[in-house]
């Protein structure tokens, strides 16, 4: 029985494993110098691969993921500050490239907007409990009788 138990959890390792991501840059791709390298790597794990959109280019196995590796280490190797990659990959390809959206009037708003709609909603909760704030007016002796009046002929017609 501990045999099973053991051989069982050897699989269920194995199987885990293999469901670690493996980083899809290939030996070709990685750069001489380690310092630029890790500096290539820190910036792919910010950058969203465009075919995949739920990884980063350094997890992605996609032609365009490998393209866009390649483009970061020759601008590293350019002398390109870390900031300046990345804010030349985001000209060619948007903000969405980037996992983390900088902080930038469209995202506060994308950020702010469900606050807004919070708020909008709870004041016409408390607006609604209110009601319209008057008081529900009285009729007047005149008004009754006449009420009266219609009602009496409504229960008289068939």
């Amino acid at each position: 029985m501990t045999r099973q138990i053991a051989v069982f959890a050897a699989v269920l390792m194995s199987l885990c494993l293999l469901a670690v991501p493996g980083k899809a840059v290939t030996p070709d791709e990685i750069l001489d110098n380690p310092v630029l390298e890790q500096r290539a790597r820190d910036i792919s794990a910010g950058l969203r691969c465009l075919v995949c959109q739920n990884q980063s280019i350094d997890d992605s196995d996609a032609e365009l993921a490998k393209d866009l590796r390649l483009l970061v280490r020759q601008r590293l190797t350019e002398g390109d500050s870390d900031t300046e990659v990345i804010d030349y990959v985001v000209s060619r390809y948007g903000e969405f490239v980037l996992l983390k959206p900088r902080f930038s009037a469209q995202t506060l708003l994308l950020w702010g907007m469900p606050l807004i709609v919070l708020l909008i909603g709870a004041a016409y909760i408390m607006m609604g409990r209110r009601g319209d704030g008057q008081t529900p007016t009285v009729l007047t002796a005149e008004e009754h009788a006449e009420l009266e009046k219609v009602l009496q002929s409504r229960d008289q017609d068939p």
